[in-house]
């Protein structure tokens, strides 16, 4: 085993790829790098430049066979290029859903996605973890992807991402993981070369290992291709600026094939024949806002005998909105003259909802009580106007929701309407 902690290997990696996606990169350098690995020149013509940073060691959404409609999840999404080149097999119907440690990498993929016009629910991108468990609903999933990641995670994660995996796939559901193995056991000096580990070297283990974790986890039709990629220049790709931080020199010293090689990974989570054929409507993400930025501000609240009194001295003089984020759950009753902006889809309509409310002094937001979708879009619409440096608007949230409105005003129609 190595002399670093859990921590310090999880925190060298988000500070390795977040520096990654924060550096300029050299095309021509990182487009030859992932065509060595298996992307091809049509590949790379149809993602932004940034999507592709150069840092795979293969190209495993060619060997999923995506088809129409599918739903796909690819663990350590980095810029985006895997996920982007799914979304074209999986088509608007489908999903294709990136996961990533690096805040830096999920805000550089959403702005390529944004680029291409892609949104949620089609494509998202989510910040998260692989060391725990997966934002993801159970026996949802129908292919999962990563491209040189596990090896990214410290041993002891290693075991309780494969078991997630299997756990998020669908019945008959796959998984395909290009990565780099240990061809024997590594030297003391690679263990301990954090440079190494950043680089996916050091991290790697054996074929023997990686088939007993993927067996422990439920996995059946497992097979490991070694692809022959060359991995001597692993530490040398995006403008050299790979190497850990820390570190005084990247490029390896010793032969980096005689020690690890890159292979494709595939296996299937067992099912019964009549599992296969069985379709779900249930959500993929456990909780739909991760598809989106954190909110960063903290809107003020205002009162509901304030707001009663905002509208009935001054409904109509354009310094007032009143927003009801809700959906199916709007039926009951609506604070009268609110407008409704649906919660799962305000925030890629914020450009249109500042236009219309650049100059609406008093913005204020309710849901049911007024603790979730509410103060979430608040947020996102005050982080949106700051972003912007707009100053003639303001986001509130309405306190206790439309629940506490209509038990205290409910029977007054000039502040109710249903």
């Amino acid at each position: 085993m190595s002399n670093f902690t859990d921590s310090s290997l999880v925190n060298a990696v988000i500070e390795a790829y977040s520096h990654k996606a924060k550096s300029a990169t050299g095309r021509s350098l990182t487009d030859k790098t992932a065509q060595s690995v298996g992307y091809t020149e049509s590949d790379l013509k149809s993602i932004p430049a940034s999507a592709q940073l150069g840092l795979g060691c293969g190209s495993p959404v060619h060997a999923a066979n995506l088809k129409d409609t599918e739903i796909v999840i690819d663990l350590g999404s980095g810029a985006g290029i895997d996920i982007l080149l799914a979304a074209l097999k999986v088509g608007p119907h489908g999903q294709a859903i990136g996961i990533d440690v690096s805040a830096d990498m999920i805000a550089l993929a959403r702005r390529n996605a944004t680029e291409k016009g892609l949104k949620f629910p089609q494509v998202a991108f989510i910040q998260a973890s692989l060391a725990e468990p997966l934002p993801i609903t159970t026996n949802t999933v129908d292919c999962v992807l990563s491209n040189c990641v596990i090896n990214l995670l410290p041993h002891s994660k290693k075991e309780g991402a494969l078991k997630e995996i299997y756990r998020i796939l669908k019945p008959g559901g796959r998984l395909v993981i290009d990565d780099i193995v240990a061809r024997r056991p590594l030297s003391d000096e690679i263990r301990n070369d954090l440079t190494a580990y950043v680089n996916c070297i050091s991290g790697s283990i054996l074929v023997e290992k990686y088939k007993t974790i993927l067996e422990t986890s439920g996995f059946t039709e497992i097979t490991f291709l070694e692809t022959g990629n060359e991995l001597q220049q692993i530490c040398i790709v995006a403008n050299g600026s790979s190497c850990y931080s820390a570190s005084t020199s990247c490029k390896p010293k010793y032969d980096v094939n005689a020690w690890v090689a890159s292979y494709q990974i595939t296996a299937v989570k067992n099912s019964t024949s009549q599992e296969r054929g069985e379709t779900t409507l249930t959500p993929v993400l456990l909780r739909w806002w991760d598809a989106y930025p954190k909110v960063k501000s903290d809107p003020g609240r205002i009162p509901m005998e304030e707001l009663e009194i905002l509208m009935r001295e001054s409904p109509t003089n354009g310094n007032l909105a009143v927003i009801d984020v809700r959906k199916d759950d709007r039926a009951g009753g609506h604070i009268r003259g609110s407008e409704n902006w649906y919660a799962q889809t305000f925030y890629d309509n914020l450009p249109a909802f500042l236009e219309k409310h650049k100059n609406t002094s008093r913005v204020i937001f309710y849901c049911g009580s007024s603790s979730g979708r509410g103060p979430r879009c608040a947020g996102w619409y005050q982080d949106y106007l700051n972003d912007k440096s707009v100053t003639s608007s303001t986001a509130y949230v309405l306190q206790g929701g439309i629940k506490a409105w209509l038990a205290k005003y409910g029977d007054q129609e000039d502040l109710v309407e249903v």
